[in-house]
């Protein structure tokens, strides 16, 4: 066939493969079916129940907001048929069924739109009556959703037919409808009601740092000491990065190259930040330079005091578990218009968005609970793992604690969640103290690595994260510790939140009118999960203290710390921080190290988590102790007080225990199993591992010490493991008493090292294997020779053979030699860990024992 024929033809083929997918849509919008049947009449309105701020109260107005004040990116939310919302329901299914031809195949924000969404027809006639009424920047969202639009005060009270009035809370002045907005019946057929018609925003879920003790005076500690310490030894224990990922397993996964490199990861906003802040932070912890990217989804905000300080904790710290991925900052006004952004735009920022913000149900009211469920829908769908805090209220969702107001601060509105984190398709993740107050040297040192500030020596036991007066530390009447005035710095809700979702539909500020609640998803089974048939949350925590143990995270931003970057020979640098806030970008981050070890992206990631905690229950930390029950005023909702002369009584919910609970989901995770066993999610026969103890100290070069690893066999597994032993150098020995196990059993794991004055073989540096480099190169020269038989040239063809003889001689030579010399013996290390491989040929699970020589 000739040259130009062949081309022809190779042409005509792509260019009607590149055709299908607009044939396609062209099809997918012609299906959709108009459902706006009526004409839009303006004297037959349908009032939008549950539209109103909860804060936009009478004795907070100040008047008319003049008509020519500026409201802008107001949504409206737009629904789908129920032929749509099954189709919907069944792809996404399919979606996360590996039987499935429709697995992981994810939608764009395009095609969405077009199979999901209203008809053009309906979109145009909608976006008309907005262009009717003056409104500018009409934009429909890439998944019809959600139609945004800008205006002014007076377009809005004609248009919706409901006042804008100056309200002044808390010390700050707002706008917002005085009342429930009303639209044309019409439109009801596709519009579900209209958001963000004030400028409130969503609350920042982090806690500053408050220690449980009280001395005057207090001495240097590991990272972070508070004035007369915090733990039963007088230190405070703060948690950077590698102490993160001593304590959740997640270094073993750095030491195997699976740090998030790749992969981005979505930290929703409505501040800037200072760059410098996140760049001091990762040097001072001694984190690879990435600084992050800024994504502008709207109106620039400028630097915001508190939520600079919430975008600082989620920036550095999606980065300090993930911490080669790149961090995307998708920033506005508001997190609800960035967060639409970032599942909305084309093409998609990231396939892990980390949300730190939240509102209860019920303040949240029935249209906007519904706009971010869809919000949260698409992302599934489209495969973005959308993680979103659960809050610090515990199980008061609704009632946050100001921690500028003095306490007493109780919880009013009775048993409530956070709108953003209980739908069905996001993970909402929860908060876990840990348990060390009473020893704290057997699990930090008090000293910190050099380059790192690292003191965690291993995992450490947890409870649930309650920082009020009905934690057990206090003694076991909760109600009697919590009408005690000497516990009144603890008369406050800040506690991990979770609870079961009620309130979906409500007035938007009396708990007497909450109904609804999302229904329980199919996915949501595991031993513990209540038989309630309503969504639970949390789905899994991490540690969120805010110093009651002495534990807390730390942050760098010099705005909270006098102007001072971190320093780590100036402790008063950092900033001590807790919170769901950062728990769930720490699990964001674990999410990216998911995607880049599987190589695919994972969507709504509870469809994965729940059976996990059946077939691989070492991917989870049981949580069992603990309550996240907080103080309420007598007389308000879920409210039980015992003792009739008491002025507070203790909210119903929730205690931690075995398996799922409200207090902690199911539980924390050891990261390097969950990763490592994301595809082995099944219940057919497999095994766990643990070490016990998990950390040995060897008292010098020479010396050995022994622990014992435990294999444990669920779902009926009956198979023989091997052990081996990775990542050691070759001054350090290991063996097992047992070469193999059949089913569950033990073995011995001896660790031993080398003393001074022997002789070890020169290794190789760091990463450079012999047998790679071989055949990269041998293939490199076997193309080289191929391209030198096609030439006319014989010359070239010369030239080319003789370079591949030379890369082969190369190789060669790479791969021989390797002389000895003296050394002084094993080196000494602190908390070095020692992967343990087991196999039984088909599944391979790795564990790690911490190794320090002195």
């Amino acid at each position: 066939m000739r040259p130009k024929k062949l081309f022809a033809i190779q042409c005509t083929a792509l260019l009607t493969l590149l055709s299908i997918p607009a044939l396609q849509a062209s099809a997918q919008s012609s299906n959709v079916q108009q459902r706006i049947t009526q004409v839009v009449d303006e004297s037959k309105l349908t009032v939008l129940k549950g539209n109103t701020y909860p804060l936009a109260r009478p004795e907070y107005d100040q008047g008319a907001a003049p008509a020519s004040q500026v409201m802008e990116t107001m949504m409206l939310g737009l629904n789908r048929s129920p032929a749509q919302e099954a189709a919907l329901e069944k792809l996404m299914a399919e979606q996360t069924d590996k039987s499935s031809p429709n697995f992981h195949k994810w939608l764009t924000p395009v095609e969405f739109g077009k199979q999901f969404g209203p008809s053009d027809q309906d979109i145009q006639i909608v976006t008309s009556w907005l262009a009717s009424h003056g409104f500018q920047g009409i934009e429909v969202s890439n998944g019809r959703t959600v139609i945004e639009f800008s205006g002014n005060a007076g377009q809005v009270q004609r248009a919706f037919h409901t006042p804008i009035h100056n309200y002044f809370v808390n010390g700050k002045q707002h706008y917002a409808n005085a009342s429930d907005p009303a639209i044309p019946t019409a439109l009801t057929a596709v519009v579900t009601g209209v958001v963000y018609l004030h400028n409130f925003h969503k609350k920042p879920l982090y806690v500053l740092a408050h220690a449980r003790k009280s001395a005057s005076t207090g001495s240097p500690s590991a990272l972070y000491t508070f004035a007369g310490g915090c733990d039963a030894d007088n230190n405070c224990y703060g948690v950077g990065p590698t102490d993160f990922a001593t304590i959740y397993d997640v270094a073993p996964l750095w030491n195997a190259g699976i740090d998030g490199t790749g992969q981005n990861i979505a930290v929703i906003g409505q501040s800037d930040v200072v760059m410098q802040d996140i760049s001091a932070f990762r040097n001072v912890f001694g984190l690879p330079a990435k600084a992050p990217q800024k994504v502008l989804a709207g109106t620039d905000p400028g630097i915001v005091n508190g939520d600079e300080t919430e975008s600082d904790l989620d920036l550095e710290w999606s980065g300090a578990v993930a911490k080669g991925a790149t961090i995307m900052f998708v920033t506005s006004t508001s997190v609800d218009i960035s967060a639409q952004y970032a599942v909305d735009h084309t093409p998609l920022i990231a396939p892990v968005l980390s949300e730190s913000y939240g509102l209860c149900e019920l303040q949240i009211g029935t249209t906007e609970n519904g706009v971010i469920n869809a919000r949260w829908q698409q992302a599934a769908a489209e495969g973005i793992t959308a993680v979103v805090a659960t809050g610090d209220e515990g199980s008061a969702g609704c009632d946050i604690t100001d921690s500028n107001a003095p306490n007493p601060q109780v919880a009013v509105n009775g048993l409530q969640v956070s709108g953003l984190a209980s739908t069905p398709f996001n993970v909402a993740v929860g908060g876990t103290d840990f348990n060390d107050f009473n020893n704290p040297t057997t699990f930090w040192n008090t000293s910190n690595a050099s380059g790192t500030l690292a003191s965690a020596k291993s995992y450490i036991p947890e409870t649930t994260w309650n920082s009020t007066c009905t934690n057990s530390a206090f003694g076991a009447d909760a109600e009697t510790n919590c009408n005690d005035s000497a516990n009144n710095q603890f008369q406050w809700t800040v506690a991990g939140s979770g609870g079961v979702s009620s309130c979906t539909i409500s007035n938007g500020a009396s708990a007497s009118s909450c109904s609804g609640g999302y229904s329980k998803p199919s996915w949501q089974v595991a031993t513990g999960v209540p038989n309630d048939t309503k969504r639970d949350i949390p789905d899994v925590s991490l540690f969120a203290g805010n110093g009651f143990n002495g534990n807390f995270y730390l942050v760098c931003e010099a705005d909270q710390t006098g102007g001072q970057s971190c320093n780590a020979n100036k402790f008063n640098t950092f900033f001590p921080i807790g919170g769901t806030s950062a728990s769930t970008p720490a699990f964001a981050g674990i999410m990216a190290m998911v995607n880049q070890k599987t190589g695919t992206t994972q969507g709504n990631a509870n469809t994965v988590l729940y059976p996990m905690a059946a077939s691989q229950p070492g991917a989870f930390h049981d949580v069992t102790s603990g309550t996240i029950a907080v103080l309420c005023q007598a007389n308000s909702p879920d409210c039980d007080k015992a003792v009739s002369s008491d002025t507070f009584g203790i909210l119903t919910g929730y205690n931690a225990g075995v398996g799922y609970d409200l207090a902690t989901g199911l539980g924390s995770v050891d990261a390097a199993n969950l990763v490592n066993n994301w595809n082995s999610n099944s219940t057919s026969p497999n095994f766990t591992l643990g070490f016990s103890p998990s950390a040995i100290t060897i008292s010098s070069p020479g010396q050995s010490q022994t622990a014992t690893l435990t294999v444990t066999a669920t779902n009926g597994f009956n198979g023989t493991v091997t052990f081996s032993c990775t990542n050691l150098s070759n001054d350090f020995g290991c063996s097992f008493s047992q070469p193999s196990v059949t089913g569950s059993g033990t073995t011995t794991v001896t660790i031993t090292t080398v003393a001074p004055s022997a002789l070890a073989p020169m290794r190789r540096p760091p990463g450079v294997n012999g047998g790679t480099k071989a055949f990269e190169l041998s293939f490199i020269a076997i193309a080289i020779l191929w391209m030198a038989a096609q030439m006319k040239r014989r010359r070239w063809s010369a030239v080319a053979t003789a370079f591949a003889f030379c890369c082969l001689l190369g190789v060669a030579a790479c791969g021989s030699g390797g002389s000895t010399h003296t050394t002084g013996g094993t080196q000494p290390v602190n908390n070095q860990p020692v992967t343990v491989s087991v196999t039984d040929g088909t599944t391979t699970h790795t564990t790690n024992l911490l190794v320090t020589v002195n």
